[in-house]
């Protein structure tokens, strides 16, 4: 449903709204080359706050008008000088779980990539490194009850949830000791104790299988009369994924039954070599919230605090009972789509003005001038998020590669729906069965 006078309201990010973010298809091509002549430039930002109302008519009386995207008050919000704490947007203690959870993505998906090219890992592997703000602003909120739902680039999604390194890493490895005994991959994180409900190799796969695990939530509550059950769901995906038809028709059933979940776009400009403003009409994906009746929110995803601020509404949100929320949130990947990628297609200036936003070096920019940090203090973040990894790699290097048969198991409910052979004995009986398969 769309924002009611509560919603979005208690802190001071909503003004009234005039885009400035319309695109002339004529000029895609030149638009954000001469954008990011301006240092200031984040595609989609504005100084002003937008505000879109829905579509009205006698029909829809019942919905409310508001309907909101971030604007960049908290980036703009002057470091404090009193001794007063009261108007900072965190705590230290919550800066330093940030900064914290922001480093061990960035420091494992480096690793994954040296791990990679050592040979320790096959397949696709794609890295997050850029987009931390996101993962950690919106996950870092949940309980362990709340669940994840991630794409293929779901190994930060998965240790922000919860997931232990040392598991992650060998599922990356394909070892018996990864989050899914090494069958599921860099693609596939699952984690039934942490409630990630895993990484989708297609674009769109896991929006239907959030959107359900957000019914459940619904269900219990109202059907099973669970009241304590205000669980919700957070179903990350890029800006892609946003012209497949899983989007819209989730979309319409979160806010037709008011579901507990928020839709969360990680749009990095690029679907992996097609540019957004090259394959999307309306490049605003925000504004698909509102089609459909819930609040489209738009936020500079290279800052935490601004994330988690948007974060902090929708989640509130969703365990009240209001409903669904879209934020699109716009980010940037600082290597290519995948480690296989040799990442020709950008423009070096576009990579290089992301570069300069790095929201690990943005966030400890906020704690030491608003004094909540020292670098001390930081640097031993740093040192223990080193030695963590490495004892994920050595624990996954040192971890047996599973048995043969376990290529039968989680596959079937019963493993002998592979069927009977010519002989009249089941298939998976034959010795012969698993031949030709990789070696495990």
């Amino acid at each position: 449903m769309a924002a009611s006078a509560s919603s979005f309201a208690a802190n001071n990010f909503l003004q009234p709204i005039n885009s400035t973010r319309s695109i002339d298809n004529n000029n895609k091509k030149t638009l954000l080359g001469n954008q990011l002549k301006d240092s200031s430039f984040f595609l989609g930002s504005a100084k002003k706050l937008y505000m879109k109302k829905p579509f009205s008519s006698q029909n829809s009386k019942s919905r409310s008008n508001g309907v909101f995207a971030v604007s960049e008050v908290v980036k703009n919000k002057k470091p404090n000088t009193d001794s007063s704490l009261s108007n900072l947007l965190i705590t230290k203690d919550e800066g330093l779980e940030l900064y914290e959870d922001m480093v061990l993505g960035r420091a494992f998906e480096d690793m994954c990539a040296q791990m990679y090219y050592r040979g320790k890992m096959f397949g696709f592997v794609h890295l997050y490194n850029g987009q931390e703000a996101v993962s950690t602003g919106f996950i870092k909120l949940l309980k362990k009850e709340d669940s994840v739902v991630s794409t293929y680039r779901d190994h930060v999604h998965a240790l922000s949830k919860g997931v232990p390194a040392r598991q992650v890493m060998s599922e990356l490895f394909g070892k018996t000791t990864g989050c899914c005994r090494g069958q599921g991959g860099s693609m596939h994180m699952f984690s039934k104790e942490h409630n990630v409900l895993g990484g989708f190799a297609f674009i769109g796969e896991g929006i239907p299988v959030a959107t359900g695990a957000a019914f459940t939530s619904k269900y219990r509550r109202e059907v099973m009369k669970e009241a304590d059950c205000d669980h919700v769901t957070m179903a990350f995906f890029g800006d892609g994924t946003c012209n497949n038809g899983q989007f819209f028709e989730c979309l319409n059933m979160a806010a037709l039954w008011k579901l507990p979940i928020i839709f969360v776009v990680e749009n990095n400009l690029w679907a992996i070599g097609m540019s957004h403003l090259r394959s999307t009409s309306d490049p605003e994906i925000w504004k698909k919230g509102p089609a459909f009746g819930m609040p489209g929110v738009h936020v500079d995803g290279m800052d935490v605090l601004k994330v988690r601020e948007v974060a902090k509404e929708a989640v509130a949100r969703a365990r009240r009972g209001d409903g669904p929320t879209l934020v699109e949130c716009e980010t940037y990947r600082f290597r290519g789509h995948s480690l296989a990628d040799p990442d020709e297609l950008r423009d070096p200036a576009e990579k290089n003005h992301y570069a300069a936003r790095d929201p690990i070096s943005a966030l400890k920019k906020y704690m030491f001038e608003n004094n909540l940090a020292s670098e001390a203090e930081l640097k031993a973040i740093d040192k223990k998020i080193d030695e963590l990894v490495e004892e994920a790699v050595e624990f996954a290097d040192e971890s047996p590669h599973p048995v043969r048969s376990q290529l039968l198991e989680n596959v079937f409910a019963d493993p002998k729906g592979f069927g009977i052979g010519p002989d009249g004995r089941y298939r998976c009986e034959d010795p012969k069965f698993t031949e030709g398969t990789a070696h495990v």
